[in-house]
């Protein structure tokens, strides 16, 4: 195999990547890394954000667009990936990103709460990679998928994120499996677990979670941090080097691999 480059081991120039949940937080900071890497990246978000950051991230000179995708409506998820064909002729990587996590105790948990997680995290990876990957397959020039699944794949992080758990669980034997099925298409399929990221979602739940009179939400956050051996949240741009890496040419001899982003917290 001819030796590439050092110099162009992280260049995505020419390369088409999808980015589900893209408009916010962990999707923003991995379609950033992207875009400056030379990829075109689609964001592919339910929400509005998802325009505003695909417009903002155009305005700075990157090749970036925004698809209205619900990942866990099939007819949407294919409109997706023959709109972004359509576009840039194929998709050569595709980052399930998209999620939800809102805590609920299973006891006060209903079957519309566990679905709607599960449909989101794990159903919503399930149909963009069976259509991306076919996609793939059809070109016959191999291609990368990254799932991000989490620390609470490996061990939960508190009480409230049963459904969260189960889906994260799900989609890293989701990971192993398809990095099987897909291995003999030069498809490489790995995960990335990240651990306490900060970004918007996760400060409007902390601020929005029901707290007894007596705790203090300074004094637990403290005791989180404790926890973590680097002493620091992590950044969305933490995993979105993270996701270059696995996107780019400098993972060339991984799949089936999930890669813990989490400061060392899973240490404690």
């Amino acid at each position: 195999m001819a030796r590439i480059e050092t110099k162009d081991l992280l260049n995505l120039s020419g390369k088409t990547a999808i980015v589900t949940g893209g408009g916010v937080g962990i999707g923003y900071g991995i379609a950033i890394r992207l875009a400056q890497a030379g990829a075109n990246v689609v964001i592919a978000e339910r929400s509005d954000a998802g325009a505003s950051a695909a417009k903002e991230l155009a305005s700075r000179g990157l090749k970036v667009v925004y698809i209205k995708t619900d990942v866990s409506k099939e007819a949407e998820v294919k409109n997706m990936v023959d709109q972004t064909v359509k576009l840039y002729g194929a998709v050569d990587i595709l980052v399930n990103n998209a999620g939800l996590y809102p805590t609920i105790p299973v006891m006060s948990m209903s079957l519309a709460d566990f679905d709607e997680v599960l449909n989101v995290n794990l159903k919503g990876a399930f149909l963009c990679t069976k259509y991306v990957s076919e996609k793939m397959m059809a070109r016959k020039q191999g291609g990368k998928i990254i799932n991000i699944t989490s620390i609470d794949a490996l061990h939960p992080s508190s009480v409230g994120l049963a459904h969260y758990d189960a889906s994260k669980h799900g989609l890293w034997g989701f990971t192993k499996n398809v990095a099987l099925e897909l291995a003999p298409h030069r498809i490489w399929v790995n995960a990335i677990a990240p651990g306490g990221i900060s970004t918007p979602g996760t400060q409007k739940l902390q601020q929005s979670m029901p707290m007894p009179e007596n705790v203090d939400v300074g004094k637990m956050l403290e005791q989180f941090l404790g926890k973590i051996p680097m002493r620091r949240m992590g950044d969305p741009d933490d995993i979105g080097k993270v996701a270059l890496f696995l996107a780019s040419d400098m993972s060339s001899y991984m799949t089936g691999s999930q890669i813990v982003v989490d400061g060392g917290v899973l240490l404690s």
